[in-house]
């Protein structure tokens, strides 16, 4: 059962739909991952359930409660949290000053937190007094990683994690997304890097035009000889 699930989503950013009846679901301790060509309205499905995007069909829920009327705002305080493509750190703040940003909303001591944070990353503790915009891409992005787990989030969206970085870094970066699932946390993914992303995935959704081409496990998808042909290069 989905923990939190985009049931039959329809609309888009004023235009015409870009989301055209699609739904995507993900349970707790779940990688799922949202594959398809551009333009497919991957990236939208996911902001839509983060309410950043109106539907004007269909629903969001959130562990069965009906989320859909929240503002972003209200469904990262039931712990949504969300790591966009770009513009997802501060780069003239230092890698602590950015996951101390993470826990804006929490009013206990997340010292604990932080610590776990720096033990998936061990790099941004070696640099934790460093500017970040003095770091790498691939550091970047841990840091931004790092400060969505600083909510403490039963949902982790991450809008192409991997964009921009070296296939070492990439590996790395996935090892240790398997590492946060494998806490209990669902994890929902856009990726242009599909077959790497659906190798680590528990769950797939294949989006076209807005809908629904196909959805199945992450290992089913890769041998399936249609997606392998039409998304993934043969």
């Amino acid at each position: 059962m989905s923990f939190l699930i985009g049931e039959n989503m329809r609309g888009g950013y004023g235009g015409a739909d870009i989301l055209r009846g699609c739904t995507v679901g993900i349970a707790k301790g779940e990688i799922a991952v949202i594959v398809g060509p551009n333009g497919a309205g991957k990236s939208t499905a996911m902001k839509a359930m983060l309410g950043m995007i109106k539907l004007h069909q269909g629903r969001v829920l959130l562990d069965g409660e009906d989320i859909s009327s929240l503002t972003p705002q209200a469904r990262v305080a039931r712990g949504m949290a969300f790591v966009p493509q770009t513009d997802n750190v501060f780069v003239t703040m230092t890698v602590q000053e950015n996951l101390e940003m993470g826990a804006y909303l929490r009013w206990d001591d997340f010292t604990e937190t932080m610590q776990q944070v720096f033990e998936l990353f061990p790099i941004l503790e070696k640099k934790r007094r460093q500017a970040v915009g003095e770091l790498s891409g691939g550091q970047r992005q841990q840091v931004a990683v790092g400060r969505a787990l600083m909510t403490k989030p039963s949902v982790l969206m991450l809008d192409e994690p991997t964009a921009g970085v070296s296939p070492i870094v990439m590996d790395e970066l996935f090892e240790r997304i398997l590492e946060v699932r494998n806490s209990g946390v669902a994890i929902l993914m856009v990726e242009q890097n599909a077959r790497q992303a659906l190798s680590i995935a528990d769950r797939g959704y294949v989006l076209v035009i807005g809908e629904n081409r196909h959805t199945d496990s992450g290992a089913a998808l890769l041998a399936n000889p249609q997606v392998r042909k039409s998304f993934l290069g043969g």
